[in-house]
């Protein structure tokens, strides 16, 4: 799947900023990260936003309350409580990005979520997730035995519906740029395979792209 999100290039740091560092700071155990304030670092010279966009995915069940991204000012600490450093105008570029890759994660958790077999009415969602990116899964540890390219981040999202949990892994790579100064990545989201339904459910997606691969449709070979 590949994303072209609007803003600018900018580079991204290998790994989400918002996730743990190891400074002993108390972490929220939804999404194990520290609560990060507003307040400008004393050096900084560009004032940068700290309004905080609402995103689309639910956080509790029953409920309207949505996850919120952080704002840029939030962002910028982070990186800078993590020793990266990012230069002030390209945070509100990076949050854009950071944002819009989150979105596409979900929509491709839904397209999942679909597969399913569910007798409620309930819709899911992300009760609490987490960042890994020093932890490869097993399929990009396999794929770049042979050559490919290493995700710059990993994801375990935990989204809930019916009584139940069920754990999404995503990996997040950069991939070629299409326009120049565009930048373009690459999400791989599969629900881990944590349970039967999830193996049943994964091996029957493989083999429809292969079917479709091998046996493409005389509309589509046209």
């Amino acid at each position: 799947m590949h994303k072209e999100p609007e803003p600018p290039k900018s580079q991204f740091p290998p790994g989400c900023p918002m996730h743990k560092a190891n400074d002993g700071a108390e972490l929220n155990s939804l999404n194990m990260m520290p609560e990060l304030n507003q307040r400008p670092q004393d050096d900084q010279t560009l004032e940068l936003p700290t309004e905080r966009v609402i995103s689309s995915i639910p956080k509790a069940k029953d409920s309207n309350s949505k996850w919120e991204y952080p704002s840029p000012q939030q962002f910028y600490n982070a990186l800078r409580r993590k020793g990266w450093e990012t230069p002030e105008h390209e945070i509100e570029t990076m949050v854009d990005i950071h944002n819009f890759l989150n979105e596409e994660a979900w929509n491709e958790v839904l397209k999942w979520e679909s597969k399913y077999k569910c007798d409620c009415t309930e819709d899911p969602y992300l009760s609490k997730f987490q960042g890994r990116p020093k932890e490869m899964t097993p399929k990009a540890k396999w794929h770049s035995l042979f050559g490919a390219p290493k995700p710059f981040d990993r994801h375990d999202w935990y989204v809930s519906r019916c009584g139940q949990s069920r754990r999404y892994v995503i990996d997040y790579y950069e991939a070629p740029e299409d326009q120049p100064g565009v930048p373009v990545f690459h999400l791989d989201v599969r629900p881990a395979l944590d349970d039967s339904a999830s193996v049943m459910v994964r091996f029957k997606e493989a083999a429809k792209t292969k079917w479709e691969q091998w046996f493409p449709s005389a509309e589509k070979s046209t």
